[in-house]
This record gives C-alpha cells, sequence and structure tokens, in this order.
C-alpha cells in the first residue's frame, strides 16, 4: 500500500521508518479525512508522521541469573503542540515500532475529541509478558524506564497502562523515575494504584466510559436498553468493567470471550459471578451455567450490541458479513478493518469508533494527573459524573458533525479531533 504525502513529489512507501500494517491504516484513515476537510497542506505534511520516535534495546536479568536476554523498547510521540504527550506502554510479543507509532497518531486525534491538553504518545516493549515471572517482569520494565527517562515526565509524557501492563508496572515506572529524581514523582505516570496517588475509577474507567455512551447511541439506532443483548470480545480492565456497567444499566450480556475461549447464555450471564470466576480461575472457561462456543460463534450471535474490547483487527473483511449486532462500541484500539468499516456501512451497523468510544481510560488518566499535581484528590462520584459528562458531550459534538457533513461517525470524530489539532498548529505557527 503506498499513502500519499502531501507536499512530496513522490508518494511515500512502505520503507517508512515505522511502517506496519497498522500505521498504514492510520495514516490513510487521516489522508481521507484531511482531503475532505481541506486541511491546510503544511499541517497536514506535518500531522502524517509522528514527531519522534525512540528505539532502544536492553538486557534483563532472568531469574536463572547468569543468563540475560535483550528486549526491543519504543516510545513514540506524535505531536507536541498541545501539551505533553499521553499514551500508554504494552508488552506484547509483536510490538513493533509501526504499531506503536499508529497508536500515538490515534491518541492524537483522541485526546483533542474529548478536549485534552495532551498530544499522542505511545510505547511497548516486544515481550510476552504471561512467559515472564514476577521478577523479571519488574526488571524488564525498570530498565525500559531508564532507558526512555528523558523522554518522560510530568511536563513532558505521561504513560499509562495498556494491553499487557497494569497498575503494578505503573508502579515501577513511577518509583524507577522518582528514584532518579530524588523525590516522589505520582504525576510522572497515570493508572497506577490509589496508595500511590491512582485515581479510585481509572481501573474501570474505559469500560465504563464505552458504556456510559450507551444510552445516546443506542436510541440513534432504535435499540432499547433494557433487556439489549449485549456480546463482549474480551474480558480484561475493559471487558470487565463494560460487561459490569451494561448489567447495571439493564442489559443481558449473553456472551463474553478472552484468551481462555467464549462461552454463550441466550437469558444472559451473571456478570458478578463471572468476574468472581475469572478470579479464581484466570479465564471465562468453564463457567457454569453457559455454552462453550468457537471466536467465529461469538461474532456471529444475533444480538443488539457487539463490544469489541481485546485486540487490534478482529472484524475483518473475512468474518464482517456475519456479524448481526445493531450497534458497535468499539472497546480495542483499531479492533475493525478499513475494508470491514464500510462494510458495516453498507449494512446499516452504527459504529461507535474507538478514537471516541475508549477515550474513558484517558479521561479519567487526565483527571488522575491533575489531582497529582495539585495534590488534591476527587472522590468516585466526583470522577464518575465527570467522566461522564465529557464522554456524552463528546458524542453530541461528533454526532452534531456526522450530520452536518453526512458522514459516519468514525470520520466525524476524526474530523473533531483532526481540527482542533490544526487549529492549534496554526496558531503557534513555525519555530524559528
Amino acid at each position: 500500500m503506498t499513502v500519499a504525502g502531501p507536499g512530496h513529489d513522490a508518494p511515500i512507501t512502505g520503507e517508512m521508518e515505522w511502517d506496519s500494517a497498522m500505521y498504514r491504516e492510520a495514516a490513510a484513515q487521516f489522508e481521507k479525512v484531511a482531503e475532505m476537510m481541506s486541511l491546510d497542506d503544511n499541517v497536514r505534511e506535518r500531522l502524517s508522521r509522528p514527531q519522534r520516535s525512540l528505539v532502544v534495546t536492553f538486557p534483563y536479568r532472568t531469574d536463572e541469573y547468569s543468563k540475560v536476554r535483550t528486549a526491543f523498547g519504543y516510545r513514540v510521540q506524535h505531536v507536541l503542540t498541545m501539551g505533553p504527550t499521553k499514551g500508554g506502554i504494552r508488552y506484547a510479543p509483536d510490538v513493533n515500532l509501526g504499531e506503536v507509532a499508529a497508536l500515538a497518531m490515534l491518541m492524537t486525534w483522541k485526546c483533542a475529541l474529548v478536549g485534552l491538553p495532551f498530544g499522542g504518545a505511545k510505547g511497548g516493549v516486544r515481550i510476552d509478558p504471561h512467559e515472564l515471572s514476577r521478577t523479571e517482569l519488574q526488571r524488564v520494565t525498570r530498565r525500559y524506564t531508564a532507558e526512555v527517562i528523558d523522554m518522560i515526565g510530568p511536563q513532558k509524557d505521561i504513560p499509562a497502562p495498556d494491553l499487557g501492563t497494569d497498575e503494578q508496572v505503573m508502579a515501577w515506572i513511577m518509583d524507577t523515575y522518582s528514584q532518579n529524581q530524588g523525590h516522589a514523582v505520582p504525576a510522572v505516570v497515570t493508572g497506577k494504584p490509589p496508595a500511590l496517588g491512582g485515581s479510585v475509577a481509572r481501573r474501570e474507567a474505559t469500560g465504563r466510559g464505552i458504556i456510559s455512551l450507551l444510552p445516546s447511541a443506542a436510541l440513534r439506532c432504535g435499540v432499547s436498553v433494557d433487556g439489549a443483548q449485549v456480546v463482549i470480545q474480551g474480558f480484561g480492565n475493559v471487558g470487565r468493567y463494560a460487561a459490569i456497567a451494561a448489567a447495571e444499566l439493564g442489559c443481558r450480556v449473553i456472551a463474553v470471550e478472552d484468551l481462555s475461549g467464549a462461552i454463550h447464555n441466550g437469558n444472559g450471564l451473571e456478570v458478578g459471578r463471572l468476574a468472581r470466576h475469572v478470579d479464581r480461575t484466570g479465564g471465562v472457561a468453564g463457567f457454569a451455567g453457559a455454552d462453550s462456543i468457537t471466536h467465529e460463534e461469538l461474532f456471529a450471535l444475533e444480538c443488539d450490541v457487539l463490544i469489541p474490547a481485546a485486540v487490534g483487527s478482529v472484524i475483518t473483511g473475512a468474518n464482517v458479513g456475519a456479524i448481526r449486532a445493531k450497534l458497535i462500541l468499539e472497546g480495542a484500539n483499531n479492533p475493525t478493518t478499513l475494508e470491514a468499516d464500510q462494510a458495516l456501512q453498507d449494512n446499516g451497523v452504527l459504529v461507535v469508533p474507538d478514537v471516541l468510544c475508549n477515550a474513558g481510560g484517558v479521561t479519567v488518566s487526565y483527571f488522575e494527573w491533575v489531582q497529582d499535581l495539585q495534590n488534591y484528590f476527587w472522590s468516585e462520584n466526583e470522577i464518575v459524573s465527570r467522566l461522564r459528562e465529557i464522554m456524552i458531550r463528546a458524542f453530541e459534538e461528533v454526532l452534531e458533525v456526522s450530520i452536518k457533513h453526512k458522514v459516519d461517525l468514525r470520520t466525524a470524530a476524526l474530523m473533531k479531533g483532526i481540527k482542533r489539532v490544526a487549529d492549534a498548529k496554526l496558531v503557534r505557527g513555525v519555530y524559528p
């Protein structure tokens, strides 16, 4: 695939340093929307690629102390115009620079869309965290932090949890950074434990943020929230708390999937009991009162709402024809390919895109950062109330753009986010 580069005599080809399938999709998405907006060519050129990219390799000791392995680490900052950059750190065996760059770009639009004073960033380490012991994971985390330490900071770049990382990993990053500063710096990361200045509602923020949009989105596509049949792919922090919030809203969660397998009960799963089962066994498989189904069968279930809340590119041209949901709420990053996205539009399925739908996590991360800087902490009710207010307002603004320009919600969300960043670029000008 070739992505046109504005201002160049020749197109940008797959030889870009951060080239990957995910980056090509993110860049193509940006170019399509920029063209529709008639975006200033100079701004378009600047926003089409990351501003800073760091690739590191570093050693870490295994529990067999004499054995040392090498890991690849990445940190990408897409735009520095809006303020410090913000974005998660993921640990996965297939992490690469192109994937991290794509996610950093999407984070820029996401932060701008919900009005946060951040540019987008992302980081990652190419390891399988499930194959490491706790002590090995700590060594990897602390060494990775040491490698990127000049790039991060409360006024520079604030990491957060992502795929394969959690609040414990954030605690190790915070401690490593603080040891180098000579004093505690809670605001260097978000998504850390409350004992270190973490937000009491951060863990469930993304899942609850998704469901906060369900009533408005359901109204748009003629779905009744009470008794709505919900299918969730993924049962980590995002899927788990989305399931809990959906059940509290009166929905029936009829199927879920995680790494252990997929389960289904047409009458609705007991979400609280399922969560306890997962805590005890490590996965949804074997849950009493539900039938085991395949990954393919999960996506083909007849339902009102489908929530992909695990990894990217799970809705593709290969399975989109089987999807019978009326509404898709994208909890994961980039779960739908461009080909599948167009097919869903053609089939009349309403898709609330990831750039808007999963913004609850970074929104509550922003709250946490503000509280750490002020050393003043809010109640859980305040946090949840402010999260809901920001998410619903963002949805209404995106819907307004969608109706005005006669475009789908994904395009409208990107138009809104990109315009805010472009306006900031134009106002700041070029140095020197």
